[in-house]
């Protein structure tokens, strides 16, 4: 049963604006999250005939990076932050997401083991798929690993 969300969204993401891309979290689950926004012009990747739909990936990430302050949260944890590793089967339906349509995204745990977990995930407009696509992620332990860790998979 998903449970309306208590926390704003600023206190389950380490986001700030302008980069904080969610308007707010709406329910949850231990294995669910659901979160809304609704660009405006002022978004800061807004174009001409709205937000492209590429930034779909990171309303996604967010939205389980939200998930996961909100795992955080409810069990007096602190928020951490987290790393969008990789997707697999991103489809956008639409070129545009457009100005003034509330969205709704919404992520599901399909594997977690911690540090690591993947979601699959949708964005919609009322019943409508505008996007879908499987994220992976990665949290580590503390934010100091995260770069070692980042050179080694980078190679630098």
């Amino acid at each position: 049963m998903m449970e309306p969300c208590p926390w704003p969204i600023e206190d389950l993401l380490p986001h700030r604006a302008p980069l904080l891309l969610l308007d707010r979290g709406v329910a949850f689950t231990p294995l669910r999250f659901i979160a809304e926004v609704t660009p405006g012009s002022a978004h800061p990747l807004a174009g001409e005939h709205g937000v492209p739909a590429h930034v779909g990936l990171e309303l996604m990430a967010q939205t389980c990076g939200a998930h996961t302050g909100a795992r955080a949260q409810a069990t007096g944890e602190p928020v951490r932050m987290g790393v969008l590793l990789g997707t697999r089967r991103y489809q956008a339906f639409t070129d545009w997401f457009a100005f003034g349509q509330r969205l709704t995204i919404t992520v599901q745990v399909a594997l977690l083991e911690p540090p690591m977990g993947v979601y699959d995930c949708i964005i919609q407009q009322g019943d409508v798929t505008l996007a879908e696509a499987s994220l992976s992620v990665y949290q580590p332990v503390s934010p100091e690993t995260l770069l070692p860790t980042a050179r080694t998979l980078l190679d630098v």
